[in-house]
């Protein structure tokens, strides 16, 4: 059994973003993962929207972290080696009785603090996206949104908490949590109040944050906190080829909804446009499928804004699930179970106040009684992600065998986490030319035997039958 600070329970987004923060400190933390693999959960299906704030009441806690962790992530990626691109929003509008709506956002977001917003025309948006519809008449310009990868980000958080002492632990499902009910400042053998239970160890320590996702709520219910339930949205979304790449040069969204931000046309920081989310409320947390329906409301609602876009041009089809668990997020200490902090309910934008809501638990930690003292080097880069060395494995994305095996060293084990962090097997081909030498090479370098590599874990083995 381990002795820690800190268990971090959920390596998406917001846990690998508080283990960094936390790496800072003298402390001792685990971070542990029920998937195989970091950002395998709610990250994974994030559209990578770095959000400017403009759509957030004001008196939401989401709101102001949204608009503070839009600051934070051009530091984060400059230190990190990422891929953020600010490439600006707006939000159309097909009818002059919807300006005054307009307006209103925009006076909620300048609450806010979000810059530069404007209300720009018709001329300038002729001048500026000409591939708009002719029926739209005006938006609201938001140049401080951008697009980032989110699996990327989560796998850069990771490896530099790591780097920085963090332990990072897949395929680690927290199944039970003991708690003895000692007070966090206590200096004694007791102070480990928490006693987390995997199917494989046991860890013992003075701090839990549940930061998991969809399932939050079964966790803190495993310390007695049932006063909010998670209730999976489901977004479909569709990917468009790279050549569509330059058909939109900002991201564009209609006026907002009641629970969602409508359906978008989203600029992606690998180049290949996607369209959507739809919003659908769904009972099942692991119901990741796509559908006809789904596609004909994202055509019929982009196709509005942008007519040029054809079902053809759709190389691939996902969905991911929203942890909805009321208006806001829950960010929160447990006074009735002291140690354990509950960070739930994180959806849209839960990818842009990542940073913040780090910052935000922090302080929470030291507010409860944690001692944070700062180590004397922290390693606030990471090593580069090398590019292509000639010997190119996929050809839609022009990916290395270089990069593959970068990618495994930094952690990778299955082939979808090799494609989230070099775009291999991510093109029109889907992996059609590419995927059996890049199992090669993955087994190669792991000693993972050929029967056994999967695509995303257990129950994905790509090879059935061992004749094969």
């Amino acid at each position: 059994m381990s002795d820690l600070d800190v268990v971090i329970i959920g390596a998406g987004v917001v846990g690998t973003s508080i283990a960094r923060e936390l790496s800072r400190y003298k402390l001792s933390i685990a971070v542990l993962e029920k998937e195989i693999e970091p950002a395998f959960g709610v990250s994974k299906s994030n559209s990578g929207i770095i959000h400017p704030g403009t759509q957030n009441p004001s008196n939401l806690l989401k709101g102001k972290l949204c608009v503070l962790g839009n600051k934070l992530t051009r530091k984060l990626s400059k230190e990190l080696d990422l891929d953020f691109k600010e490439v600006g929003e707006l939000i159309v509008i097909f009818d002059e009785a919807d300006a005054p709506k307009l307006l209103e956002i925009k006076e909620e977001a300048e609450k806010l603090g979000v810059p530069g917003l404007r209300i720009v025309d018709r001329q300038w948006l002729d001048k500026n996206e000409p591939n708009l519809s002719s029926n739209v008449l005006a938006a609201l310009y938001a140049p401080t949104a951008g697009i980032i990868s989110p699996y990327r980000l989560v796998y850069a958080l990771a490896e530099n908490a790591a780097a920085n002492g963090v332990e990072v632990f897949a395929d680690a499902k927290v199944v039970r949590i003991d708690y003895r009910g000692t007070r966090p400042r206590a200096r004694t053998p007791d102070q480990y109040k928490f006693i987390i239970s995997t199917p494989f160890a046991e860890y013992r320590s003075r701090y839990v944050i549940n930061c998991a996702g969809l399932f939050a709520d079964k966790i803190s219910r495993m310390v007695g906190i049932d006063d909010f339930t998670i209730k999976p949205r489901k977004g479909q979304e569709f990917l468009l080829d790279k050549k569509k790449e330059h058909m939109a040069n900002h991201l564009l969204f209609p006026l907002p909804g009641r629970h969602s931000k409508g359906v978008l046309i989203i600029k992606t920081s690998d180049g290949n446009p996607m369209i959507g989310p739809t919003a659908e409320e769904v009972e099942d947390k692991e119901d990741l499928s796509t559908s006809s329906k789904g596609l004909e409301t994202v055509l019929e609602n982009v196709k509005k804004m942008m007519p040029s876009i054809e079902e053809n041009d759709i190389i691939a089809y996902f969905a991911g699930l929203r942890p909805v668990a009321g208006e806001d997020f829950i960010i929160r200490h447990e006074d009735k179970v002291p140690g354990f902090i509950n960070v739930a309910g994180i959806q849209s934008p839960g990818l842009t106040a990542a940073p913040a809501i780090a910052l935000t638990v922090k302080e929470l930690l030291k507010k409860n009684g944690l001692r944070l003292k700062k180590k004397l080097f922290f390693k606030k880069h990471r090593r580069p992600v090398p590019r292509s060395d000639g010997d190119i494995v996929c050809r839609c994305e022009t990916v290395s065998a270089g990069q593959i095996k970068d990618a495994i060293k930094r952690g990778a084990r299955t082939l979808d986490g090799i494609k989230f962090r070099t775009r291999c097997q991510a093109g029109r081909c889907h992996g059609g030319f590419c995927t059996a030498r890049a199992m090669r090479i993955l087994s190669e370098e792991t000693g993972i035997p050929l029967q056994q590599i999967t695509k995303r874990g257990k129950g994905s083995e790509v090879i059935k039958d061992e004749r094969a």
